[in-house]
């Protein structure tokens, strides 16, 4: 007589393949979150690129001018100033050239203690533009000193996320943006990246870390559109760094998000 199962071996069996199914599903979810997080980078980087082309413009219509005007001239001292302008020039292109690339490539290096000011410069460089050309002051108050324990690559696109923003949101007016870093509770490093521009409205405040909840969708410049999954990334990195990504506004009076970030040891 062949044995069968008893009915609590039968259960535990398919408890068994119910977890594993489980298990399977977890990874493929974070495999998607994963993915996920480098599509909204490069969509980032899509709307750079509408600014740097702008900006590659500026430096190269001045670069052929006065080269060509040179050329003409035959006058060894005006031959020199434009291959003085060009290397300027030149050296302005590769930096920005180089900064996309940093943007691009994917960091494995895990967290380790990181200076917090060189990030928040570079994540603003960035931009590949000077925001006193879009009318917006910058004010950098982080101390030198300062540091945390993070993901670099990661933290970098979170401020250059919320940077962006903060651009898109003051266009068209006369704007301030002011990063300031503060120690805090808990062995934390509050970094708040605050702006002038229109804010949010009260009642969609809650709404905005949310996937694909955007206001700039239909805007007919591609360096203002979004797809409403910047801060929704930006908030997992946070948090997977150990820290958190908040956000004050009071509509018509500017946003202030605060990045919240372990302070290094």
């Amino acid at each position: 007589m062949i044995p069968t199962k008893s009915t609590e071996q039968n259960l535990a069996d398919h408890g068994i393949d119910v977890q594993k199914q489980l298990d399977g599903l977890e990874r493929h979810f974070v495999d998607l979150q994963r993915q996920i997080q480098r599509l909204q980078k490069f969509a980032a980087m899509g709307t750079m690129s509408a600014i740097l082309a702008h900006e590659f413009n500026n430096l190269i219509t001045p670069v052929i001018a006065y080269s060509e005007y040179a050329l003409r001239a035959n006058d060894a001292a005006l031959m020199q100033s434009a291959l003085d302008k060009t290397l300027k020039h030149a050296r302005r292109a590769a930096d920005l050239c180089r900064r996309i690339l940093g943007m691009a490539c994917d960091d494995q290096m895990g967290p380790v203690p990181t200076r917090l000011r060189p990030l928040v410069v570079d994540a603003v460089e960035c931009l590949a533009r000077d925001l006193e050309k879009d009318c917006i002051d910058v004010s950098i108050d982080v101390d030198d000193a300062m540091s945390a324990r993070i993901h670099a690559a990661s933290i970098q696109q979170v401020l250059f996320n919320l940077i962006l923003n903060a651009r898109q949101a003051m266009l068209g007016r006369r704007g301030r943006l002011v990063i300031r870093a503060e120690c805090g509770s808990d062995d934390r490093i509050l970094l708040h990246i605050a702006d002038n521009g229109p804010g949010i409205k009260a009642d969609v405040i809650e709404e905005i870390f949310e996937p694909f909840y955007t206001t700039k969708s239909r805007h007919d410049r591609p360096d203002r559109r979004g797809l409403g999954l910047g801060l929704t990334i930006s908030r997992q990195l946070a948090e997977e760094n150990g820290g958190t990504l908040t956000v004050q506004s009071r509509y018509g009076h500017g946003a202030t998000f605060t990045l919240a970030l372990p302070a290094a040891e």
